[in-house]
Formats: structure tokens, C-alpha cells, sequence
């Protein structure tokens, strides 16, 4: 498909997810709990071109049910890769410049090996005998990614809220290796609400009958109303007030006129509805419950309380947040770019305007795409020096 399409207008253009297998029984995966992973895949995509000496590399991070298709349009697709408008010839991350590489996370469910996988050791699928993850697990296969690669450092890497979290975390933990991160409305430690939020979802999913104690798989059940609960409440924190307040209001589905009843009435119930069952097609319940409970745990500066090395290893840094996010308020990109600046680390801070909310990081919002990219033009040009 050409870059032309209109499905992707000016694009990366066609791109397909690739498939590796990083950590195998002779080199098992061993995670921050002790545990270890006898076999790990991972599904990633890369844009651009690498050059000679594998120097302009960006690293993307994604989201909590986000992929490995950030960018262009899979062969037969409705709609291009969930961060489309960011990725691309003469875009913020631009692939004219850059090698861009995003894998879907350890965990995940998009052909990265998750709870649903099947665990070699019993021929049935993990469930909840995966063991539990942390924040530098996924960075510790993201860094075997790039060994595959042959790419050793980063000129950036880039997430936006759980995404976001990686990058704090690999510039935290190995800032050698990263000249440039972008932490897009995120957190480097949840607020109670948020990890309530979270656990709401959890108890919906686990307390489904289909869930079978995570054995749903095995028995041919799915917690389908737990998860589309989830995720239906998931997405009313996405989005701001006054986002649901224009694209609904108070107006009512199919007539002018309330029905008085306990069925779908009112616009926003509907588009809940469809959002709860769009997500049974793409999304695992375990995977959900996994991901989540790494965010909850998440507080990088309670181990990198000094900062030093990362003054010592030069990573800059931009942290952005969005007026109108309350799942992710201002308040938690403060946060991290005070404590950054108090240790001496190069920082840039902006909270954009925006009505749409935590999902803004997603959106083609000038100011924003303006900030990435200007910072990521500069950092092109002192690779270049």
C-alpha cells in the first residue's frame, strides 16, 4: 500500500509485526521478583531506516492496551497504527530521520508472550501461574529487543501514560543507554484514586463467573462482562468532562425523548457499550490484570532516590501533561520533572491545553506535536555534532 493511501496520507505506509523469540531455556528471562521466563517472544515494528552506525534510533513505549502497530497500515486495514499521527516522514518523530522501533510489552497479548501464553512446562496456558511483573521487566526485554537489533543506545525514547512509565524507568535505571526521553501524561507513582480505579476493574474481571480463577482458557470461558466493565470505566477516566460533554451532552440515543428505563438511553451509554465490546476482540482479561497491578507498584525514585548518574550520563528530558487530564493530572508530570531538575538532570516541563483529557496523548494537538517535535529535532542535531 502506498504511502499515498488515504488511510495513512503521508505516512510510513505499509508495515507488518514481526516476531522474535529473545530469551529461550538456555537463556531464560529472569525478572526483577526472581521468577523466571523459560521462553519470551516478543511482537514489534520498526519505521525508517537505521543508519550506518545504528545511532538514530527512537524507542516507543506504548500505553496499557495499546500494541506494536504504532504506525502505518497492516495489508486489508480499516485504520492505521494507533500513534499514526505522530510517527512518520516529516512528523514529530519523523522516519526520515529516525529508526523507530515499538514492540507490544512483556505481558501483552498482541504476540508478546503474556499470561495467556502457553507455558512450557505444562502445555496449558499460564493464567495466573505467570508470575507477577515490574516496571523493569519490560525494560529489560525492551534492552533485548535493541541487542537484536544491533542498536547499543537511543536517541530517544517516547511513551505516553504507562508508556510513559517505561521511559522514566529505563532513563532511571540505565540512562547510558538513553540521550533523550519523552514522558508523555504519566506517573511515577499512583495517587490512591487511581489504584482504586484499577482495582474496581480487577475485582469486575476476577469476579466474573467466566473468569474461572484464570483458567478461562483452558475451559473455553471469558470473563466478557468483567472486561468490558473494565474497560467501559477505564474509558470515562480518558476523557475529560468537557470532552463527554461535547460529543454527547445529555442527548439521547435513538429519539428526542426519554424511554424511563434501565436499557441504553442516552448517547453516552451507547458509545460505553461499544467501547466495552470493541474491547473483547482485541484485548486479554489477564493481560489487563497484569499490566495494571505494574502500575500500582510503580515508584522509581523510592530506588533512584540519587539522581547522579543520570546528571553524570547527560539524558535530557521532557515531561508533558495536559490541562484537562485528571487520571493523570499535572500534578504527577511535576512530580517527576521536579525531582529531575532538583538532581541537576536537564529537564523540560510543559502542560498543554487540551478539553480531551488523558487520551490527548493520542490526539494531534498542535502545541503538543510542536513541543515533541522541536525536542526531538534538537536532539537529532547534537547527534549530529
Amino acid at each position: 500500500m502506498a504511502p499515498t493511501d488515504p488511510l495513512n496520507a503521508g505516512g510510513v505506509g505499509q508495515v507488518r509485526t514481526e516476531r522474535v523469540r529473545l530469551f529461550d531455556a538456555d537463556n531464560p528471562l529472569r525478572l526483577s521478583s526472581g521468577a523466571t521466563l523459560a521462553e519470551v517472544d516478543i511482537a514489534y515494528e520498526t519505521y525508517g531506516t537505521l543508519n550506518a552506525d545504528a545511532s538514530n534510533a527512537v524507542f516507543i513505549c506504548h500505553a496499557l492496551t495499546g500494541d506494536a502497530h504504532a504506525a502505518g497500515v497492516h495489508e486489508g486495514a480499516t485504520k492505521p497504527g494507533w500513534w499514526d499521527n505522530l510517527i512518520g516522514p516529516g512528523r514529530p518523530v519523523d522516519t526520515d530521520h529516525f529508526f523507530v522501533i515499538c514492540p507490544n510489552l512483556l505481558g501483552g497479548c498482541q504476540g508478546s508472550t503474556g499470561p495467556a501464553s502457553v507455558n512450557p512446562e505444562t502445555g496449558r496456558a499460564y493464567g495466573l501461574d505467570f508470575p507477577l511483573l515490574q516496571m523493569s521487566d519490560f525494560v529489560a526485554v525492551h534492552r533485548a529487543l535493541l541487542t537484536h537489533l544491533g542498536v547499543q543506545t537511543l536517541t530517544a525514547v517516547v511513551g505516553g501514560s504507562l508508556g510513559g512509565m517505561q521511559v522514566l524507568q529505563w532513563a532511571l535505571a540505565h540512562p547510558e543507554q538513553v540521550r533523550n526521553a519523552v514522558i508523555i501524561a504519566a506517573s511515577s507513582r499512583l495517587s490512591a484514586q487511581n489504584i482504586a480505579f484499577s482495582a474496581v476493574a480487577r475485582e469486575a474481571i476476577m469476579r466474573d463467573t467466566g473468569f474461572r480463577a484464570g483458567h478461562y482458557l483452558d475451559e473455553g470461558t471469558l470473563p466478557e462482562v468483567g472486561l468490558s466493565i473494565a474497560r467501559m470505566m477505564a474509558h470515562i477516566t480518558y476523557l475529560s468532562e468537557e470532552a463527554m460533554a461535547e460529543k454527547f451532552g445529555r442527548r439521547f440515543q435513538d429519539s428526542t425523548t426519554p424511554r424511563h428505563g434501565f436499557g441504553v438511553d442516552f448517547e453516552v451509554e451507547s458509545y460505553l457499550n461499544h467501547q466495552g465490546e470493541t474491547f473483547l476482540n482485541r484485548f486479554d482479561a489477564l493481560s489487563y490484570l497484569y499490566l495494571t497491578r505494574v502500575m500500582d507498584y510503580f515508584d522509581p525514585f523510592s530506588e533512584y532516590a540519587e539522581l547522579g548518574h543520570v546528571r553524570a550520563a547527560g539524558t535530557r528530558f521532557c515531561v508533558l501533561s495536559f490541562d484537562s487530564d485528571w487520571r493523570f493530572d499535572t500534578t504527577h508530570s511535576r512530580r517527576i520533572a521536579t525531582r529531575l531538575e532538583q538532581s541537576g538532570c536537564a529537564t523540560t516541563f510543559r502542560e498543554i491545553s487540551s478539553p480531551w483529557g488523558h487520551d490527548s496523548f493520542l490526539l494531534e494537538i498542535p502545541a503538543y506535536h510542536a513541543t515533541v517535535r522541536a525536542f526531538l529535532e534538537r536532539a537529532r542535531e547534537e547527534a549530529l555534532r
